[in-house]
């Protein structure tokens, strides 16, 4: 509120306000200086309003203080939720980190005032992914809180952050956004040998650089933290035999470095080492990160034992075959002149299972149990041939089956689900995303398909068509005191042949959520929490019941600052009344009616009379007109007077009209009444009106009869 010194609370003063927002935003009360504000103020628009006030006399509209000039300055209250500049973050972090090792930070911004109060002071709390990951309150960077975490075990995690103002005390506004952390892989895994010891056979007559057979070492670790490299660093064979890594398979393949002799040497053992090329120094702990094997190898006299076909034998059988079909046939002669009959046999050290079996007179290996390539998918046999007649001298052959895969394996799926509905859960929401994995490796990659088992009135299953599907709700609302817990059977097929099914089953827990769907509660014990609104929700239905009578009462003083008092209350204001008067006139008696003198003597008019209906800012003197002569022409003297008014600074501003006319000299019909006949003191003669015709008879009537004629009148 303004005020002034000067103010006698007479109304005599008049308050005007100008600068920002004057007018629009902000009014005064021009008698008595409140200042109100016309809407809401939003401090994120404008922070402060520099406005000047003055008081003037209402009347002279004159200062009767110099102006004043102060600011508004709008105070913030806790309007605006913290906010992320994303919705998902994507981050990563290596697996087998040290607890509290930053992930990444993300960062809430607040457009309130953070100077005022705590409407802009931001705490970060994590809402998902506790245990594996914690975040600090005040900056938020997402730290791991568990040690050693395997990317082996899991890879992927899903994090939600909240950002909550008012130094996160109950009220305060929020925000939330995902993070996706990858754990990415490091070298914490050696390789090792499937086997400690591998038999290899190679004929004496082999050329320098033929293949023997391979060796390779898994390791669980991916990318370039799995590469290996294999070397012989030990045995009897060093100078003889050669191993060469082979990248794309990861694997050793043995071959021949210098010509062999039966006769000198029949066996070699080799020490074979598979090692990491890329070790962490972080993981020397877990190590050593390499593998050791024994390979033996016997070289074959071609002289005098059975001499096969071939160096080797591959072959490639589906597991699906029925025990005792043949997979292949190896071949092997006498080289001698005899050309004994040759007899066959498999070396169970290479079949220690016996899956495998062979014909002894025509080397026919057939099956002897079921295969499955999800166990094994390559056998390396050895098989022994050795003449009848000298059974002693045989001869060794590696045979390389491999399994082929058949859709044998029916899909399942990827991971164990913990899924959740929300007890306020709308039809058509999503509540998990399920997946599939199947042992079966088909040509054309996996393909899956997902149905329900039967039809459910809760809940759906769709199928993305990527071996993925949603698990889809099929009505509104569920309630954890009916029903706490659903079971949906659900069927996962695959696309090879032949189809192969199975029915995975979803535990589904009914759960309390908030409005963001985040899950709160899902044990009968918050059944009896008490329901109602919350402390914020009331103050902000009380703010609003605020607003609206405020707005109510500026409203209704916009509405009487607008009805403006007239200047002149009086019915002889000219411009807004109109006097009638419907008086005929007195004729040639009425004296008093109008003296044409009056016009040829202004002095005798009145001095000049200010208006009544508005106030005057600057009194002027009525100029005073020279008189015109007795004998000016009337005309003339109308015209001079109509330039003075045209011309006179003092003359009414608006609404006002001057008009001045004049019949002419003469008449043909001669004037009915003279102006000047008031001032004749005979009686006159009106006999003549008779002669005019119909039309002045009444006039006759009324001046023809002498007395008789004023007692009508």
């Amino acid at each position: 509120q303004l005020h002034s010194d000067q103010d006698k609370g007479d109304g005599s003063l008049k308050y005007i306000l100008s600068g920002d927002g004057a007018g629009t935003l902000f009014i005064i009360d021009e008698k008595t200086g409140d200042i109100h504000a016309t809407r809401r103020i939003d401090r994120e628009e404008k922070a402060f309003y520099t406005l000047r006030a003055q008081a003037i006399n209402r009347r002279t509209l004159r200062p009767v203080e110099p102006e004043s000039e102060f600011v508004i300055k709008i105070h913030d209250i806790n309007d605006n939720e913290p906010t992320f500049p994303e919705e998902i973050y994507t981050a990563s972090v290596p697996e087998m980190s040290v607890v509290g090792t930053s992930v990444v930070q993300v960062t809430a911004t607040d457009a309130d005032d953070p100077s005022y109060g705590n409407s802009a002071r931001i705490i970060y709390s994590i809402l998902q992914g506790q245990p594996y990951f914690s975040v600090e309150p005040e900056t938020g960077i997402i730290r791991t809180a568990l040690p050693n975490m395997n990317r082996e075990n899991r890879e992927q995690y899903q994090v939600v952050i909240q950002a909550k103002d008012m130094g996160g005390q109950m009220g305060g506004l929020s925000g939330t956004t995902t993070v996706n952390i990858t754990l990415t892989d490091v070298n914490d895994n050696p390789p090792r040998f499937p086997q400690s010891t591998i038999h290899l056979r190679i004929p004496e007559s082999s050329p320098v650089g033929t293949a023997i057979g391979s060796v390779k070492a898994t390791d669980a670790d991916t990318g370039k933290n799995a590469e290996v490299e294999y070397r012989i660093i030990d045995g009897d064979g060093t100078d003889m035999f050669d191993i060469v890594t082979q990248k794309d398979t990861q694997e050793g393949i043995i071959t021949v470095r210098k010509p062999l002799d039966y006769e000198t040497r029949r066996l070699y053992t080799l020490k074979v080492e598979a090692e990491n090329t890329h070790v962490d120094p972080r993981f020397y702990y877990l190590g050593p990160f390499k593998d050791t094997t024994i390979v033996k190898i016997s070289v074959e006299d071609v002289d005098e034992p059975p001499v096969f076909s071939r160096s080797s034998y591959l072959f490639e059988v589906h597991e699906d075959i029925e025990l005792g079909t043949i997979i292949g046939t190896v071949m092997a002669r006498d080289p001698d002149s005899a050309s004994s009959p040759i007899r066959f046999s498999l070396d169970r050290h290479t079949d220690l299972d016996r899956i495998f079996n062979i014909h002894s007179g025509n080397g026919s290996i057939y099956t002897s149990k079921p295969l499955d390539r999800e166990i094994s998918q390559w056998h390396n046999l050895s098989v022994i041939a050795a003449e009848i007649n000298n059974p002693k001298d045989t001869t060794r052959v590696p045979v390389y089956v491999r399994i082929l895969d058949v859709n044998d394996n029916a899909p399942q799926f990827a991971v164990f689900y913990d899924t959740f509905v929300c007890e306020n859960a709308r039809a058509g929401q999503l509540i998990q995303t399920i997946s599939a994995v199947d042992k079966d490796d088909p040509l054309g990659g996996q393909k899956f398909f997902f149905s329900l088992a039967a039809v459910n009135p809760n809940f759906t299953v769709q199928d993305n068509e990527d071996n993925t599907a949603r698990i889809l709700t099929r009505r509104n609302g569920f309630s954890r005191h009916e029903i706490s817990t659903y079971l949906l059977p659900v069927v996962i097929s695959d696309n090879d042949y032949p189809i192969q099914s199975s029915t995975g089953t979803l535990t589904i827990r009914v759960c309390a959520c908030d409005s963001q769907g985040n899950m709160q509660s899902c044990s009968a014990e918050a059944l009896l929490l008490p329901a109602g609104l919350s402390t914020g929700a009331l103050v902000a239905i009380l703010l609003c019941i605020i607003i609206l009578l405020v707005i109510v009462v500026l409203f209704a003083a916009l509405k009487r600052q607008r009805k403006k008092e007239p200047l002149i209350l009086s019915k002889e204001d000219i411009r807004d009344n109109i006097v009638s008067y419907n008086d005929e006139g007195g004729g040639e008696e009425d004296t008093q009616a109008f003296d044409i003198g009056t016009l040829r003597n202004p002095a005798a008019i009145e001095d000049k009379k200010l208006r009544r209906d508005i106030i005057p800012e600057t009194l002027f003197v009525p100029r005073r007109t020279p008189s015109a002569p007795d004998n000016t022409d009337v005309r003339d003297f109308i015209n001079q007077r109509l330039k003075e008014h045209d011309t006179d600074p003092s003359a009414p501003p608006y609404d006002s009209l001057a008009t001045y006319a004049y019949e002419g000299n003469d008449s043909i019909a001669e004037s009915l009444s003279s102006l000047e006949s008031g001032t004749t003191e005979g009686d006159q003669n009106y006999d003549y009106l008779r002669e005019w015709g119909p039309r002045f008879n009444k006039l006759a009537e009324m001046y023809g009869g002498g007395e008789s004629d004023k007692d009508t009148s």
